[in-house]
């Protein structure tokens, strides 16, 4: 679990690809000297494994799962990604809840600057913008942020300059694609639900209606 708050940018220093499989070595450009062999860390919003410590160099095999649902696959030598090690029971939990479970990707649409911050638009599709609220909490590329406007295919976030300085977002051109993950809260309310909490198929054909109600205590 993380909170979308970036420790630090990292430097991609190894990219091996077997079959539909990915082995990438990453170089922190901050101190991670107590990161271990098995710890979770966050690379731009996907959820990895450490499998190897060599140098100061970090290295994670990706699945062909993640490959398919992420970035990462486009990733390449000297490339910067966000980082982000898993949260401490003992942290503050300053961003948002965060799993590292991308739901898919979005595209920047726009990005206009107001003063000092920016404004991005980022594209998605409807399978993502039905969890998407006004002043909702969405994570791009791993960074917690907040909804400033949401429509059925695009919404707004605002990046303050310390965001910009601390991530690669603003590093972004428009046509790039991020990682998306949408607030854990609103899944599991659709899930909850919709009747007999059923798969997919059956979620996209369910309601909330009085019995629906009634039957997770709602009374009239």
């Amino acid at each position: 679990m993380f909170t979308g708050l970036i420790e630090g940018i990292g430097k991609i220093s190894g990219l091996r690809r077997t079959h539909n499989e990915m082995r990438v070595t990453i170089t922190p450009l901050f101190d991670t000297a107590d990161c271990q062999l098995g710890d979770s860390v966050s690379v731009n919003g996907a959820c990895l494994t450490v499998t190897e410590m060599r140098e100061g160099a970090l290295s994670m095999d990706v699945s062909g799962e993640t490959l398919s649902r992420t970035t990462l696959g486009l990733l390449r030598l000297g490339d910067d990604v966000n980082l982000e090690r898993a949260l401490r029971l003992t942290d503050r939990l300053g961003g948002h809840l965060v799993s590292g479970h991308v739901d898919g990707i979005g595209k920047i649409l726009k990005k206009e600057q107001t003063h000092q911050s920016w404004t991005i638009r980022i594209g998605i599709e409807e399978t993502i913008s039905r969890y998407t609220i006004n002043k909702g909490s969405i994570a791009v590329d791993g960074i917690s942020l907040t909804i400033n406007a949401c429509e059925k295919d695009f919404f707004e976030v605002n990046i303050i300059p310390q965001t910009g300085m601390i991530t690669t977002l603003l590093t972004k051109k428009i046509g790039d694609p991020v990682n998306i993950e949408t607030d854990l809260i609103g899944k599991y309310v659709e899930k909850l639900f919709s009747k007999g909490g059923g798969g997919q198929e059956e979620r996209k054909t369910s309601g909330i209606d009085l019995e629906t109600l009634a039957k997770h205590g709602f009374d009239k």
